[in-house]
């Protein structure tokens, strides 16, 4: 789901830029809007921002390739608005530490991952109306939303990648590895499905303030 520099059109790197900017500014409204003390919600975003830049330093082999944790869901469940700005950082410093993605597609990537994130938070949240202290809606919520957020952001790099494929390059060839790549994704969407599960249940139990996206 991390783009590489120089894969994608710089128009469509703009583009991404501009999006990621939007929804930067969107993010930080709500947030401003949604919590009376904003900074208290700082060391648990800067806590997940380290989890997501350490775990995708974590490879996984499927093969033909492998792949890494995002922990995208987990992030929009615990801290909802703030997921998509704490995800740019996470992504800014991967890209410059250890080359993970790219400065050019930094706005695209996190909108992939930003956008899916904050997906898998509001559903987590529709926990309200069918009983929020119900152990099996919060497991199959939590689970859902976070293997949503990593296969809907691997079918949307998978789509965006597909399009843009140069003419001169042999595009059914291309098209297959891309294909291939975003398949790989499904077993980390399942892990990272169980594990984000496992997360909200501990934190229900131990807790569930940590949980409760009202204003605080």
């Amino acid at each position: 789901m991390h783009i590489a520099d120089g894969i994608l059109p710089a128009s469509v790197a703009l583009g991404g830029y501009a999006a990621a900017g939007g929804l930067t500014w969107l993010s930080l409204n709500r947030i401003k809007s949604k919590y009376k003390n904003p900074r208290a919600m700082i060391p648990q975003a800067s806590l997940l921002t380290a989890a997501f830049f350490a775990a995708s330093l974590i490879h996984i082999p499927v093969p033909p390739t492998s792949v890494h944790l995002i922990l995208s869901g987990l992030m929009g469940i615990v801290l909802g608005w703030f997921a998509f700005p704490a995800i740019l950082v996470g992504l800014f410093f991967q890209a410059v530490m250890f080359q993970h993605g790219g400065l050019t597609t930094m706005g695209i990537n996190a909108c992939l991952i930003g956008l899916s994130s904050l997906f898998a938070g509001a559903l987590f949240h529709i926990r309200c109306y069918f009983g929020s202290g119900s152990r099996a809606i919060n497991g199959i919520l939590s689970f859902s939303g976070s293997f949503l957020a990593i296969a809907l952001g691997a079918l949307a790099a998978a789509l965006l990648l597909i399009y843009t494929i140069p003419a001169q390059l042999d595009v059914a060839a291309e098209r297959a590895a891309i294909i291939t790549l975003a398949a790989a994704h499904l077993p980390i969407a399942l892990l990272e499905g169980v594990f984000t599960a496992l997360v909200v249940i501990f934190l229900l139990r131990v807790k569930p303030e940590l949980l409760e996206m009202e204003e605080r």
